[in-house]
């Protein structure tokens, strides 16, 4: 008797313990609710492309400023679009990582929303609608956005194809040594030909993020705050942990920017050099070679193409001494030579080109602003609202112009 009774105490308490989690649970899920608080997973598993964004996921984004996303019902950061072009239109398709996809940002303070209104104001295409459709996917390197370009943008008929380049990390994306992932595509060079590596679909990851258990799970992630709120716990960690270890990081005062942080040659500051082994010059020949295949599509398609390069933190920070105190770091002979060796190119393959990275920092050194960061981090990270503004601006003064090319 005495041993049921222990039992049936044993089993209360357990009852009691367990009722209380789950009361605490409720009580937790529903005050995330009340304040708004939404941070589901906006990617999911891509047959082609390894990742990309969610179809009409909705949440907070809080890893640099903090907004509120959506993704329209196509997986586009992005208003909703018809698949037909509506009439007396120009359509411009914008390719790129995570400067178009822009998550930092208001939608409606994105360069490529305000680049749209800039280039009807000034009428560069004889009065015409413009309407530009985002199709920039965070962690994109020019493999998958040729795929995007293949397989996704050209049902929507654009008469334009812009291409972002983000120069600190879509040369190492392209090469699967250099991005340490076997979750993502890659293309390699077979007898002088660019051929699709699928192998990622055999990967024991991406198996599982295609499974029905982690279908389930996903469903969880993206419905119960709770969840939501761990989650994002600990992505922040790894988050920060990750830019501590990879990000050459400067001052936020100009009055300070002595005080850098010494570190070794990382692969984001490794593209500042000109390929000093093979692994590098694979990596910016596959580049340039996707850049091309891209260019022949859209150029056969019968619209334009225009191959853009952004700017690093460190390129545009507002004090030409600290850039050359952080050249001279690492030993740096020129921190925009991605921009220029894009640029020769360009200057090959007959393509219109834009680097935004020397006018930001001239920008930015006149207004003594920073274009890159957001609260403590200023001065690092993705482009800020100023850098979507100064970019529209520049964007669409070479598109207003009529310019054919220019590598300034």
């Amino acid at each position: 008797m005495i041993k049921i009774a222990i039992k049936k105490s044993w089993k209360k308490k357990l009852l009691l313990l367990l009722g209380g989690l789950l009361f605490g649970l409720l009580i937790t899920e529903i005050g995330l609710r009340v304040v708004g608080y939404s941070y589901p997973d906006f990617y999911v598993a891509d047959y082609d492309r390894g990742v990309a964004l969610r179809p009409n996921a909705a949440g907070l984004y809080q890893r640099e400023g903090q907004n509120y996303i959506t993704i329209n019902s196509d997986g586009l950061r992005d208003r909703e679009h018809t698949k037909a072009k509506p009439p007396d239109t120009i359509r411009i398709a914008l390719l790129g990582d995570s400067y178009c996809e822009a998550l930092q940002v208001p939608m409606e303070r994105t360069f490529w929303w305000l680049l749209e209104q800039k280039l009807e104001a000034c009428g560069a295409f004889s009065g015409k609608r413009v309407e530009l459709i985002n199709f920039g996917v965070s962690g994109y390197g020019t493999a998958q956005e040729l795929i995007t370009l293949q397989q996704h943008v050209w049902s929507y008929s654009p008469d334009i194809v812009m291409l972002l380049v983000t120069a600190n990390n879509d040369i190492s994306d392209n090469l699967r040594t250099l991005k340490g992932t076997d979750q993502i595509p890659y293309f390699v060079d077979r007898n002088g030909k660019l051929v699709g590596d699928y192998s990622f679909r055999d990967s024991a990851g991406f198996r599982w993020r295609t499974s029905r258990l982690s279908r389930i799970g996903g469903w969880f992630r993206n419905h119960l705050r709770t969840i939501q709120l761990i989650n994002y716990v600990q992505l922040l960690a790894k988050y920060k942990l990750s830019e501590w270890r990879n990000q050459p990081k400067l001052s936020t005062t100009l009055d300070q920017s002595t005080k850098q942080v010494a570190q070794e040659v990382s692969v984001e500051n490794t593209v500042y050099f000109a390929p000093r082994d093979d692994t590098w010059k694979e990596a910016w020949q596959t580049t340039e070679d996707l850049i091309s295949e891209m260019n022949r599509e859209v150029t056969k398609k019968g619209a334009r193409f225009i191959l853009m390069v952004g700017s690093d933190p460190i390129q545009v920070y507002p004090d030409q001494e600290a850039r050359q105190r952080f050249a001279g770091e690492f030993g740096i002979d020129s921190l925009v030579y991605p921009n220029e060796r894009l640029a020769a190119l360009a200057d090959r393959e007959k393509i219109e080109f834009l680097s935004l990275a020397q006018p930001l920092q001239t920008y930015a050194d006149q207004n003594k602003v920073f274009l890159h960061g957001f609260g403590k981090e200023i001065g690092n990270g993705h482009w800020n609202a100023d850098g979507h503004r100064v970019a529209a601006e520049l964007i669409a003064a070479k598109m207003c112009s009529g310019e054919a090319t220019t590598s300034k």
